[in-house]
């Protein structure tokens, strides 16, 4: 799912900064970031030929060029995270308006693999569930993010860890409520909702998809979009189930299953994932969820992705089985997820509704995967 980042006001650094100088003493009790996973390991770089392993006689379809295109102009002007590219690396392709996607990218792109390629492909979806105008007993409100949250990049002050969030507090940042805290109405009263979910157990699933679709009551459809989250480490339920000798393969409608059947002990269970996701409405018109390059995603043509590990917004050769079989697709990594951690890691887009989420739901297959970096990039490291 979607984790994006939203800049802290300008009055509140000087307070922040002491804030994060506390950060980088472990006993002090600050703001946790984005949900963590282990530490990547260092990423070696290998420019391959295009008659080479999978990516031999690779195809590219026209969804893939548009999902190029899309993040063309956030390409333009942002840093790459991993170090492979520069803007002025991607002119040269974003200026080309050539239409077929198999000439334009063999002509800017040269591709090249992270460590041995080998990685992992899940999968997420845009889930479409029943919403309401106004409380209910039972339903769930759909929160907006509340104005006092905010996220810092540690390394804007040279302080190693990512990114810490929490809320605003008078002049200081303290951690933000847990999911539970969240659930017995610490944002209540607040004119926070925006809707209420009639069924909590696939408000939790949403949540967990980063965006999704509200069917209202009067036949209208709200589109919901990740607008952050409340600092608090991701815990899989499925894992604790797991583990515990519940179910010995938690999948997602096992897992649903499972909640409902077990109502009190389900509502309890799901609170032990303290992490909390708050939406924003999505106009009408745009064809799918906005993904971290601030562009709509268009199904089985983007990807999540580690932005340490890839540039955010490359092309990207995937080979996988999804459904029983095999995929082999380009895609376009414009999105992040707090679990897609290291290189080689992606999770595919499969669209909106009860078929992507079909697909989606189980997938947790090996991959093989081939970067495509503009030419520029490419040549740079091979000097």
């Amino acid at each position: 799912m979607p984790l994006r980042r939203a800049g802290a006001p300008a009055a509140l650094l000087l307070p922040l900064l002491s804030l994060l100088a506390a950060c980088a003493t472990p006993q002090q009790p600050a703001a946790i970031g984005t949900p963590v996973a282990p530490p990547a390991p260092p990423a070696t770089v290998e420019i391959i030929a295009r008659t080479a392993g999978p990516i031999a006689g690779f195809s590219a379809t026209p969804a893939a060029l548009e999902a190029f295109r899309r993040a063309c102009p956030r390409l333009l002007k942002r840093e790459d995270s991993s170090g492979l590219t520069t803007p002025a690396d991607w002119a040269a392709a974003c200026a080309d308006t050539d239409s077929n996607p198999a000439s334009f990218f063999a002509r800017h792109f040269t591709p090249v693999v992270l460590n041995d390629g080998k990685g992992l492909a899940t999968g997420y979806f845009e889930p479409e569930i029943a919403g309401l105008y106004a409380a209910a007993p039972g339903a769930a409100p759909v929160l907006a993010r509340p104005p006092e949250l905010v996220d810092l990049n540690l390394k804007d002050w040279a302080i190693t860890g990512g990114t810490i969030r929490g809320v605003v507090k008078g002049n200081r940042v303290v951690r933000a409520p847990d999911r539970a805290a969240i659930e017995t109405g610490a944002f209540a009263k607040r004119g926070l909702e925006l809707a209420w979910a009639a069924d909590p157990v696939d408000f939790f699933f949403l949540q967990i998809q980063g965006s999704g679709r509200l069917g209202m009551p009067d036949g209208k459809v709200l589109r919901i979009g990740y607008d952050g989250q409340n600092g608090h480490q991701y815990v899989a339920i499925g894992k604790l189930l797991k583990d515990r000798g519940i179910l010995p393969k938690p999948g997602m409608a096992e897992i649903k299953a499972w909640l409902r059947a077990n109502p009190a002990e389900g509502a309890a269970l799901m609170r032990e994932n303290p992490s909390y996701i708050f939406f924003r409405k999505l106009p009408d018109s745009i064809d799918g969820p906005i993904g971290a390059l601030g562009v709509p995603l268009i199904a089985e043509a983007n990807a999540a992705t580690d932005p340490a590990a890839t540039p955010l917004g490359a092309p990207v050769w995937v080979e996988t089985m999804v459904d029983g079989q095999p995929f082999r697709r380009l895609l376009v990594a414009s999105d992040t997820g707090g679990a897609i951690k290291g290189p080689n890691r992606y999770d595919i887009f499969f669209g909106a509704g009860a078929e992507a989420g079909r697909k989606a739901g189980p997938l947790a297959a090996p991959l093989e995967a081939r970067i495509l970096l503009p030419n520029a990039a490419a040549q740079r490291l091979q000097q």
